[in-house]
């Protein structure tokens, strides 16, 4: 047991651990591929929710007309009248990757589809980002954490939410560049290597083209570079890490459209800068303590330190006049939503009225990282012993991602891949430490129990000199009193007392327990990791299911409803919806519409907004300015589907009384109370949207009992004057109204309608809802 292994036997062993590294590696690419394969499985290969719809419709564009014409093209069929410029504001990572794997596949003579090639980018791109997390782990803390991460995310419920097959969504690739981005630059910075830093910031750039979530590692880069300034960790390698990347990676980012003059214009990218600034002069002045005596050293980094501060001062300046000339400050509504989580409540409501925007509750971290919510303490304590560049940023991502995690639900996906890392450290330390305990107490082992515990104790002394030495080696050369130092901490590490060695080891029983709970913790995480999968997450929107009593019940409502309108509209006709619905209208029943799930125009949402909240009269008005025809709603009384237009309601009449003063939200509540019972304002049960949702919903169960509100509707009965139902679809989901023509004008009445002419236009104008 004793004997020493010869060179040929440890490379051996070497190869061999490098061979069984890249097999379980392979094995974790298909796990996370076939995990998020449920949803094809159980359903169909169909695209999912509402903005992947806009993304498999502009990926269908590139692939037909080519990348220049994809540059170029303007949507007319969206935010009618005043459309869109697609290649200009929209991320093209995502498009462009999928786009050059489907022209890759049909170039091998695999015929695939563009929708298919769009189904299975997510699970492609989930294994890239297992195998990047290995990566990154690696350079932290070593391979079997970096194993032990990969496996963990390969599984974990909060990234499979945003990648299952089908969720054809911006985050598909982006969280692989954000891992593979971050573990560029702990490269850099462990190695001190240019190329790696240069690949960094084409990964940045990668980055830059497929997620607008880019400026957290804009910013959290910055802030480790800054902490390892701030605690004398500073090195050449450092330098070479960070300056290359505010360099190349923002000349790069100001390529892509979207982002543009932003990538220098906007606060949210300063940060950099000002580290920029900071690190060159923390790099003057180490390079002037090298060439110069103490006492001019004095003098010259007085003078840089002065020079330094009037630079970073002049800098300030101007950042905070281009800054105070903003009414944001500089901050997009966003950003300002994650600095000030109640600012999108109070300014921006169009923000806050998306689900994903709110903050998560204590249940959903169970339910999205599950153990590793345990984990992770622990694995932040591992990165303190021994602290090193890579493990501090390893503990400030997992910080700043749990803190955005709060703040808004959507970004439990950024804390997924960094509990992932922090939760595969820790097993992979506490495996390390049982199972040495079990193989230090072997019976093997405890005949010469003196001379092995030395030979373990030597062993595993000599491990941790040789990786402070190469740690060592990488920072930058170390004066001769330091040196002295680091010489009389070795020799007094090395001498380490046996007997402590020996009382570092736990109990062989207390060892063997432990691996089994901790093996159990691991089943628990994989049982639930694959119900998720299976059930909570597979489940396309498009597509609903229900189980009662006798079986499974499949609502295709809204595929009904798009392929009527497909099939018996014109092509040139419009359609008012909620913007929830705009890119699934626009992509499957291909007709114009008048919002959608961009977002980038709020005024005309609360036009739309408005429509909804006024009396049938002005809502025909409104929408007859604006060349609608149909009018589309989303209703779940019937059968009890929570995410429809009436829960959704009070969002129209905020967001349309921010725009238009005369919708104010008191007046459809009842003592501050949303109802739709015989308590409701006469507000509330007179507008357009409680109208088109209810209209012959009487005639189902002769009560007009809501499933969703769990009460009777207050207003049964009413007729529609100036809108037709055309089309309603089988479970009462999904409604169509179509715009009645004007009235004709009668006979016999022509003097009588000019002298009222001119005061109808003056009515028009003070009862004109838009004002």
């Amino acid at each position: 047991m004793a004997a020493l292994e010869t060179p040929q036997s440890s490379t051996l062993r070497q190869a061999f651990g490098n061979v069984l590294s890249v097999f379980i590696l392979l094995l974790i690419g298909i796990l996370a591929f076939s995990i998020r394969l449920f949803s094809v499985i159980k359903y169909e290969s169909v695209i999912h929710e509402f903005d992947p719809y806009f993304n498999y419709r502009v990926t269908q564009f590139l692939t037909k007309n080519g990348i220049y014409d994809f540059w170029n093209w303007f949507d007319d069929r969206t935010w009618y009248p005043l459309g869109r410029v697609i290649g200009g504001t929209v991320y093209p990572g995502l498009t462009l990757t999928a786009g050059t794997l489907w022209r890759i596949l049909n170039s091998l003579n695999i015929p695939l589809s563009v929708e298919t090639v769009c189904v299975f980018t997510a699970p492609i791109f989930s294994a890239f980002a297992s195998w990047a997390a290995y990566l990154l782990t690696k350079e932290v803390k070593g391979v079997g954490a970096g194993l032990t991460a990969a496996a963990l995310l390969a599984m974990v419920p909060s990234y499979i939410s945003r990648s299952v097959a089908g969720s054809y969504d911006n985050e598909a690739v982006a969280i692989f560049a954000l891992i593979f981005t971050f573990y560029l630059y702990i490269k850099a910075l462990n190695t001190g290597s240019l190329f790696y830093a240069t690949l960094n910031a084409i990964s940045y750039f990668y980055m830059v083209c497929s997620w607008g979530g880019y400026t957290f590692i804009i910013n959290l880069i910055p802030m480790h570079v800054l902490l390892c300034i701030v605690t004398g960790r500073y090195s050449s390698r450092l330098y070479i890490a960070y300056a290359p990347l505010v360099v190349l990676g923002t000349l790069l980012a100001s390529l892509v459209p979207v982002v543009g003059f932003n990538a220098v214009m906007t606060s949210e990218h300063f940060a950099s800068f000002l580290v920029f600034i900071i690190i060159h002069v923390v790099a003057l002045v180490y390079y002037i303590k090298g060439i110069l005596s103490p006492q001019m050293f004095k003098v010259a980094v007085t003078l840089v330190v002065s020079i330094g501060l009037i630079v970073c001062g002049a800098v300030l300046a101007v950042l905070i006049a281009m800054v105070a000339s903003s009414p944001t400050k500089g901050w997009s509504g966003r950003s300002l939503s994650l600095l000030d989580p109640t600012y999108a409540s109070k300014y921006i409501p169009i923000i806050a009225s998306v689900s994903e925007h709110q903050p998560p509750t204590w249940p959903s971290y169970f339910m999205d990282i599950n153990v590793l919510a345990f984990l992770v303490p622990a694995g932040i304590i591992a990165c303190f012993l021994p602290l090193s560049d890579a493990s501090s940023f390893a503990v400030l991502y997992i910080v700043t991602s749990v803190y955005f995690s709060g703040v808004m639900v959507r970004l439990m996906l950024v804390l997924a891949p960094a509990a992932c890392i922090m939760s595969g450290i820790a097993l992979s330390e506490a495996f390390g430490v049982f199972t040495r305990s079990i193989k230090f107490q072997l019976p093997g082992v405890t005949q010469n129990s003196p001379v092995n515990a030395g030979d373990t104790g030597n062993v595993m002394q000599n491990d941790v000199v040789k990786t402070e030495k190469s740690e060592d080696s990488l920072k930058e050369r170390p004066s001769r009193k330091n040196k002295k130092k680091e010489k009389d901490n070795v020799e007094r590490a090395s001498v380490v007392p046996k007997t402590e060695k020996r009382l570092s080891v736990l109990p062989l029983e207390a060892s063997v327990i432990a691996i089994f709970l901790l093996v159990l913790l691991g089943a628990f995480y994989v049982v639930h990791c694959v119900w998720a999968a299976a059930e909570a997450y597979s489940a396309p929107s498009i597509v609903l299911t229900s189980r009662s009593h006798d079986g499974l019940h499949v609502f295709d409502d809204f595929r009904e409803a798009y392929g009527w309108l497909r099939h018996n509209t014109e092509v040139d006709d419009k359609v008012a919806s909620w913007w929830d619905y705009g890119y699934q209208t626009t992509a499957m029943a291909n007709r114009t519409v008048i919002v959608d799930n961009n977002t980038w125009n709020n005024t005309h949402i609360a036009t739309v907004g408005t429509a909804m909240s006024s009396p049938e009269k002005a809502a025909w008005e409104i929408f007859n300015s604006l060349d609608v025809k149909y009018v589309l709603v989303v209703f779940g009384g019937l059968v009890g589907y929570p995410s429809d237009d009436i829960n959704k309601f009070l969002w129209m009449v905020r967001i349309g009384g921010g725009v238009f003063p005369h919708i104010k939200e008191p007046d459809y509540l009842r003592d501050g109370q949303y109802r739709i019972d015989s308590q409701a304002t006469p507000t509330m049960l007179n507008s357009l949207m409680y109208k088109l949702s209810y209209y012959r919903f009487v005639e189902t169960d002769g009560k007009g009992f809501d499933r969703v509100r769990n009460t009777e509707i207050g207003k049964k009965y009413f007729k529609l004057t100036h809108f037709e139902e055309v089309f309603t679809t089988h479970h009462w989901m999904v409604r169509i109204y179509k715009l009645k023509p004007p009235k004709n004008r009668i006979r016999g009445k022509t003097k009588k309608a000019k002298s009222k002419a001119s005061s109808k236009r003056s009515g028009t104008l003070k009862n004109n809802p838009w004002h």
